[in-house]
């Protein structure tokens, strides 16, 4: 590479991070989400308004990883126990909304445009899909995520992206591109496309899991990424070297994944990249976008978007009211998932590599995309006073975005062991994290499932559940947890109390004016249980015992008290019980 080069990757690298930062800082600000300022931003920056960044379509190819990575996300949030709780609304609502939509949009397509039946087929069921990206964050705001309406609409998003694969696939088949047609027949490609998956699925049980175990016995962080970069990549080089699509490697790659205990430290791993990348892919779809074509033809770009919100509302209301939902209900999740998504840009560009529709098409019906994104926010607000329905009591429940239980315990050793039996006990979910590969196996020899990971930082807690855990216990051995982190836990997940295992009384001090609902000292607690044992085996009344107990707790506490104050070990030392106390005079204070 020439020093021309450099020059020209920083230049674009400058503008694009720049515009992007802008116009995506301003739609959050808006309430419109980052995908459609990152639209914006490349349309703005890119040839057809400034020109100041040009080479879109090379740079779409480095964005595409950004796809890549996200359907490796997706293929991680399949834990089978969850897709079989979920079962009915995967298959049932997914399965009819991407069908009735696709179709419908599909059918009003070929009436309105004049468009071949294969064309308006490539260009409906995209369309039929949703914008995860743009949904999600909506359902989360609005604190819905862990209700039935949250868990129905991401059972539908969770299909849509699903049914990614099978929609590349008709595509192809439809194909009209000399390139495509001399490829293999389509029994051959089942065969391919089913080895390939096996062969994925056992590199996964018998190289990449263990891989990973070694990597976590080894503690090197750095690591696990390039390790989970090198998985995506090799299972979607692998799909692409067979001619098959590569979405469906890096799926795959996911789930075989999915169910192991490094799940929650790859999504955090990946997840940075997954964003950079998949920021880019959509700052370069924006370039491409001919605003030339769009400004020809503005009437043909509101109206479709108008039709394809209206068709889609009201073929989804019809879906949810058979289900047996309520109207106000019905209607909400019809809008909310009425607009177009962001993997309608890949599709539209496969079918425009198909030769199924023009290129100036793939424009115009990624502006019809774009415009639906933008009008969702508006019509959620718009619509508020007459879908709301007061909250029914027992509507929350589990949420789908992750594992979403009532309380993470960070650290399984014996202390987390006994806390987290104690909450299981008293009905409350938990999740349970480790970085101690051994302590996760032996924990799974017992029934327990305890994630890899980190529980000091806070994309792993994020990546866990902690938005929406209603308690975080730090049950890590020493003085792992330090007041800094406490503060950065408190201010990230707010609604979460925050319960912290602390060896002595220096821990005490270092943590008692932090923001911890609870700060426990084990040496004292046990110390106490010990010598109330010894006291009673002594013939001490059990009155006694607890009067000694009160004393000490009390001088105790106000020695610990001057020593926060004082923020020195050596204060109040003239607190300490150090000669035996007449029963009579043994009162507290």
């Amino acid at each position: 590479m020439n020093s021309g080069d450099s020059v020209s990757i920083l230049h674009d690298g400058f503008l694009l991070l720049g515009f992007a930062l802008i116009f995506v800082l301003v739609f959050r600000r808006l309430g419109l989400g980052a995908t459609l300022g990152y639209l914006l931003a490349g349309a703005v920056v890119g040839p057809h308004v400034l020109g100041l960044v040009g080479e879109a379509e090379q740079k779409m190819g480095v964005g595409e990883i950004g796809i890549t990575l996200l359907l490796f996300l997706v293929g991680l949030e399949l834990d089978p126990s969850r897709l079989w709780r979920m079962k009915k609304d995967i298959l049932g609502l997914g399965l009819l909304q991407v069908t009735l939509c696709g179709l419908a949009v599909a059918g009003a397509v070929w009436l309105t445009t004049g468009f071949t039946v294969a064309a308006a087929i490539v260009l409906g069921l995209p369309l039929a899909l949703s914008s995860t990206a743009q949904v999600l964050p909506m359902l989360q705001s609005s604190g819905r995520m862990r209700t039935r309406f949250g868990e129905r609409a991401f059972a539908i998003l969770l299909f849509q992206d699903l049914s990614i694969i099978p929609l590349i696939t008709i595509t192809t088949a439809l194909s009209r591109n000399p390139a495509d047609a001399g490829g293999p027949p389509g029994w051959l490609l089942a065969l391919e496309t089913l080895g390939a998956v096996l062969g994925l699925v056992l590199a996964g049980r018998f190289v990449i899991r263990p891989l990973f175990r070694l990597i976590g016995n080894l503690g090197e962080r750095e690591m696990f990424v390039v390790a989970a970069l090198f998985t995506v990549m090799a299972s979607a080089g692998l799909m692409e070297a067979l001619g098959l699509s590569t979405a469906l490697g890096a799926f795959v790659a996911g789930v075989m994944l999915a169910d192991t205990p490094y799940r929650h430290e790859l999504e955090a791993d990946v997840e940075p990249f997954r964003s950079i990348l998949l920021g880019l892919f959509f700052l370069t779809v924006g370039m491409m976008l001919d605003l030339g074509a769009i400004a020809r033809d503005p009437l043909f770009v509101v109206g479709m978007a108008a039709l394809l919100i209206t068709v889609k509302a009201l073929v989804m209301f019809g879906i949810a009211r058979l289900s047996g939902m309520g109207w106000r209900a019905a209607m909400a999740l019809g809008l909310l998932l009425s607009q177009g998504g962001e993997f309608g840009f890949v599709l539209f560009a496969q079918a425009a590599h198909a030769l199924l529709i023009a290129p100036q098409a793939a424009s115009l019906f990624g502006a019809v995309v774009t415009l639906s994104m933008a009008t969702t926010p508006f019509l959620m607000t718009a619509t508020r006073r007459f879908r709301e329905e007061p909250q029914r009591p027992g509507e929350e429940r589990e949420a789908p975005g992750g594992d979403c239980a009532n309380a993470l315990i960070v650290g399984y050793g014996r202390f987390g062991q006994a806390a987290g039996q104690m909450l299981l006990a008293s009905g409350i979910a938990v999740t349970l994290i480790d970085r101690d590969v051994e302590m996760i196996d032996a924990a799974a020899t017992f029934g327990s499932k305890v994630y890899f990971g980190d529980g000091t930082r806070l994309d792993m807690l994020r990546q866990a559940g902690a938005a929406e855990a209603e308690m975080i216990l730090f049950c890590i051995d020493g003085d792992q947890v330090e007041p800094a982190l406490l503060d950065a836990v408190h201010e990230a997940f707010p609604q979460a109390s925050i319960y912290v295992r602390v060896f002595d009384r220096r821990g005490m001090i270092k943590l008692e004016t932090g923001p911890a609902t609870l700060v426990v000292r084990e040496t004292m607690e046990s110390a106490i249980a010990l010598a109330r044992g010894a006291l009673a085996g002594a013939g001490v009344s059990q009155e006694a015992i607890n009067r000694a107990e009160t004393l000490f707790r009390a001088r105790d506490r106000e020695r610990l008290d001057l020593q926060i104050e004082s923020g020195d070990i050596r204060t109040a030392r003239d607190r300490i019980i150090t000669e035996a106390v007449p029963v009579e005079t043994a009162e507290p204070g």
